[in-house]
């Protein structure tokens, strides 16, 4: 590629040079121009300086290094941990407010279940089962006189 002419026009067709001379030279400085290009050009990155500073990290020079090129699977690695325990942290997240809801409503389903008893109880004291039945006098169902009897049967 190095022994292959580009040819640049720089100049419109219609404004040829006058003069052989100044043809000459415009090939001259565009040959220069070249070479100048050719020498500054390369496909392989430059070595990167030892100095680490702000600058080489923020103009991206450190992700264009070999090192970096080598480590691309730690990289990537690391990406694919941290994705995965922001998507653990968010599940726990979620798992935690439904805990936190779940235990709210077992809360309120026990307060139901102890205010149902107690009255359940109430309703069925002896002394409330008595003052109902002294204001049903239909009822054929009063309190005892005698105490109850024991009956021992012999075996």
């Amino acid at each position: 590629m190095a022994d292959e002419q580009i040819k640049i026009e720089l100049l419109p067709e219609d404004s040829a040079p006058s003069t052989p001379a100044e043809a000459g030279q415009e090939e001259h400085d565009l040959t220069e121009t070249l070479k100048k290009i050719k020498e500054t050009v390369s496909e392989e990155d430059p070595k990167p300086s030892s100095q680490l500073n702000l600058r080489t990290i923020l103009g991206g020079d450190l992700l264009t290094s070999e090192m970096v090129r080598s480590q691309i699977w730690l990289f990537v690695l690391i990406v694919a941990f941290s994705i995965i325990y922001v998507a653990f942290r968010y599940q726990c997240q979620q798992d935690m407010l439904t805990i936190d809801k779940l235990e709210q409503q077992l809360k309120d389903a026990k307060f139901r279940a102890l205010s149902s008893s107690s009255q359940l109880t109430e309703k069925c004291r002896e002394s409330r089962v008595l003052d109902i039945l002294k204001q049903n006098k239909d009822s054929l169902l009063h309190q005892a006189d005698q105490p109850p009897y024991i009956i021992e049967v012999p075996e």
